[in-house]
């Protein structure tokens, strides 16, 4: 005769059976948990909780430096949410509400944040959130649309803002390892990783301008990297992430980004005034088309404003005489050493000196080339 099996729901029958299948019951939870101790090597501590998860073992000295650099440089970056204003159809309010997303980092303790001008583009205002989630409003400070930069501000306490170290990149080389970290598709805190791939780009601004000098890597840039850092291998900043060549609109292995000493240059003048000192000659320029309609290079300067320092040095505009006959002016074709075939390479050219230098500008003028010296003034 078998033991009768009860549900939990009913007890036990009572008398020796009963008794004798509970004994039996209790025999094998105490064999099943002793076997089960010496499977395991060595009994288990009723009061010790689960057990402790070791590190990862056998990292490379690559792989460790990597996350050593992640570690330092994340707290750095953050993530922008960009804001436009709409008006309620029923009670014509006016609201904010998020219309985009990119990234930027601290520049300083004093809660400067560099990020792309078109992340910000067209927006009625930002909020920006640190890597510790906290979340404070921006305010604009300055904007640098031609080089495709922007400074905002925020105000937190300085504990919680921690500057990247800054780079140089006049002396990368093609090769070296580079990281970016950012906001990919709105996913925060994304790190990674290539190489540079080439130097001295060019791309084109949303102005129209072109940014020289530009960085290119096959480090993964999405779209919301926008704004994020480029960092060599020791965690010093080199670039501002800020352009793909993508034909689907996802990283294809080539991304760009402004060189440091762009953004060292400029980021400075737009915290101190909001706007960048631009050197230039005091003239109006034609269109590059109209040049190309005479079968010429250069740049074709079509008014020279008065009390300039181009009037003083005796440059030349268009002029059109009463019948509609144009005499052209002076065509610049170099720029000290620099051979200037194109408007962007006029305005290149001039970026890299400073307001006050004093400039040997070649000209065309008619048949005769000859070179002017000319003190570069503020053109903001």
């Amino acid at each position: 005769m078998g033991v009768p099996v009860e549900t939990s729901s009913r007890p036990l029958r009572s008398g020796w059976r009963g008794r004798a299948w509970c004994l039996g019951m209790l025999l094998l939870l105490s064999l099943g948990t002793s076997l089960g101790e010496v499977a395991h090597g060595q009994p288990r501590n009723p009061q010790a909780g689960p057990r402790a998860v070791t590190p990862r073992a056998g990292l490379n000295p690559e792989e460790r430096a990597t996350i050593g650099l992640f570690r330092q440089a994340s707290p750095s970056v953050v993530y922008i949410t960009t804001l436009s204003r709409q008006r309620d159809f029923f009670n014509l309010n006016v609201t904010e509400i998020p219309q985009g997303s990119g990234s930027g980092f601290l520049w300083d303790q004093d809660g400067h944040i560099v990020t792309n001008f078109h992340v910000i583009q067209g927006t009625s205002g930002a909020k920006v959130t640190l890597a510790d989630h906290s979340v404070w409003d921006a305010e604009l400070v300055g904007l640098a649309p031609d080089h495709d930069l922007a400074v905002l501000y925020i105000q937190a306490p300085k504990a919680q803002l921690k500057p990247l170290a800054l780079g140089t990149s006049a002396d990368l080389e093609v090769g070296q390892t580079v990281l970016a970290i950012g906001n990919p598709f709105g996913l925060d805190q994304t790190l990674t990783m290539g190489i540079i791939s080439a130097l001295g780009r060019e791309i084109n601004a949303t102005t129209g301008r072109t940014i020289a000098g530009v960085i290119q890597t096959d480090a993964a840039i999405n779209p919301g990297n926008s704004g994020g850092p480029l960092l060599d291998s020791a965690g010093r900043l080199i670039g501002v992430n800020t352009a793909i060549y993508s034909p689907s609109g996802s990283s294809a292995g080539i991304g760009f980004a402004v060189p440091v000493d762009t953004v060292n240059r400029i980021v400075p003048q737009l915290i101190r005034q909001g706007a960048v000192t631009r050197p230039g000659l005091g003239i109006r320029i034609s269109d590059d088309s109209l040049v190309r309609r005479f079968d010429l290079k250069g740049v074709l300067i079509m008014e020279v404003a008065k009390g300039s320092t181009a009037e003083a040095a005796g440059l030349r505009g268009t002029r059109v005489g009463g019948r509609g006959q144009m005499t052209l002016g002076d065509i610049i074709v170099g720029v000290e050493n620099e051979r200037i075939e194109t408007s962007n390479d006029l305005f290149n050219a001039l970026e890299k000196r400073n307001v006050g230098d004093t400039v040997k500008i070649t000209v065309r003028r008619g048949e005769t080339r000859l070179s002017v010296p000319v003190k570069l003034q503020d053109v903001r």
